[in-house]
């Protein structure tokens, strides 16, 4: 099914009025991105530099992090507003708003999980029946028997636009994403959209997660706010990952697809060496993988070397990240609206190395150190895992494309609310396996 992409179009007043509220180091050191696309003529949410000193300026000095992009997809932006604070917009008052009513949803349903069969179907009635909606569906979603096999379901399923990771290019099509299941969908979401994000409407299906703050039961009352352009929105800010790898081997590249079968998205060749970037909304790991020794990496922060890891790994978090495997190693749990990057050692050999929180913006730099006994192993959101030999590089910073999800009431309340919902589930699970084992 091929659609017509509206596009948006802005006066020359609009794009020089828009340069001068966002800092040309973001947009120059993104080039490998997703082009944004129309940006709206609005203020930066962090601190810009004057006009004609943009290029003295590195990102990496910036207090607050790079000007993050606040148009989210073809069509939504975040309503402006004049009060700030510390040139950061109060959490508060980020408002979803549309330039032109929406019309492609993408909707994401965990694979393989029959809860969510009756759920996904009435919310795809909803939208191409009851709002005439454009239904952006995965093609192995209606791969399910279930789904296949359902004749009253049909005529839905034939309005579909379906797509294929790491083939199809939807990046231009979708307007907002609505998922279905655990945090895990939103991960999945962001990792689809390496440049802008649409805005993201998660509800939490089965269990409760940190990043799912709405319930199905009243889906109907709560998309139709959100397509009128009436909810609350939190940036969750990205890290922008490059990973520099020494070439070691020949390896040729067709149509996207290595040698071995797998898809190579994001993969630039240099002479000697191999780039891939990636975005990551939760963390970074980088871990010993099968090797018993420990892992021995150093960890620069802007070029100059800050400590040493040895143990068994270290991670590199956002705030949203904070809550999920950077807590479990004992770090502390940071709101998504704090600009900030978390270092966390995972059982390191040295007591004296302690979680750390750096300002969203620095550049951190991962290598094996020189006298480590065998390599590394890193990984992106719990996917991509690869290698990492001597030579090689990992580089951190935070991205200018940070997801915008929507909120059930508003950034502070949601986040503290889910947080002692997941605290209190997790001690009344454990409370009845011991009364189980009792």
């Amino acid at each position: 099914m091929e659609m017509n992409q509206e596009k948006l179009c802005t006066s020359k007043a609009d794009v020089s009025s828009d340069s001068a509220y966002h800092c040309s180091t973001c947009h120059d050191d993104e080039e490998w991105s997703n082009t944004s696309r129309g940006r709206a003529k609005s203020r930066s949410l962090s601190a810009s530099p004057a006009l004609g000193s943009t290029k003295e300026f590195r990102r990496t000095r910036s207090l607050h992090g790079p000007c993050p992009v606040t148009t989210f997809g073809p069509k939504a932006c975040m309503l402006q507003n004049p009060k700030t604070i510390m040139h950061i917009q109060d959490p508060a008052s980020q408002r979803l708003t549309w330039n032109k009513p929406p019309k492609s949803v993408l909707v994401i349903k965990k694979i393989r999980d029959a809860s969510l069969l009756q759920p996904f179907k009435e919310l795809c009635v909803y939208l191409t029946e009851e709002n005439n909606m454009i239904v952006y569906v995965e093609k192995k979603v209606l791969e399910d028997p279930a789904i296949a096999n359902d004749d009253n379901f049909g005529p839905v399923k034939k309005k579909f636009c379906t797509f294929r990771e790491d083939y199809d290019d939807i990046s231009n099509q979708i307007d907002f994403i609505i998922c279905l299941g655990g945090d895990g969908t939103l991960l999945y979401a962001s990792s689809l959209f390496q440049g802008s994000v649409p805005p993201v409407m998660a509800f939490h299906l089965g269990s409760l997660g940190f990043l799912t703050p709405f319930n199905f039961e009243n889906f109907q009352s709560q998309v139709t706010q959100v397509i009128e352009g009436n909810a609350a929105l939190v940036l969750r800010s990205r890290l922008k990952v490059k990973v520099v790898k020494e070439h070691r081997e020949k390896m040729t590249v067709q149509n996207g697809i290595e040698e071995n079968g797998v898809v190579s998205a994001n993969i630039e060749k240099e002479v000697g060496k191999q780039i891939m970037q990636y975005q990551v909304l939760n963390e970074v790991v980088v871990d010993r993988g099968p090797s018993s020794y420990l892992s021995n990496v150093d960890v620069f922060l802007d070029g100059h070397l800050i400590t040493t890891v040895q143990g068994d790994g270290v991670i590199v978090s956002t705030p949203t990240g904070s809550t999920a495997y950077a807590a479990a190693a004992g770090a502390s749990m940071i709101h998504p609206n704090v600009p900030a990057i978390m270092i966390t050692p995972i059982c390191p050999h040295s007591l004296s190395f302690r979680p750390i929180v750096v300002p969203a913006g620095v550049e951190l730099k991962i290598m094996l150190s020189p006298d480590a006994r065998n390599t590394a192993w890193v990984s992106f959101d719990g996917r991509k895992r690869q290698e990492i030999c001597h030579g090689d590089s990992i580089s951190i910073t935070t991205s200018c494309y940070p997801l915008p999800s929507i909120c059930f009431r508003d950034p502070v309340s949601d986040w503290f609310e889910s947080l002692a919902e997941c605290l209190h589930w997790n001690v009344r699970k454990k409370q009845n396996n011991f009364a189980v084992e009792e």
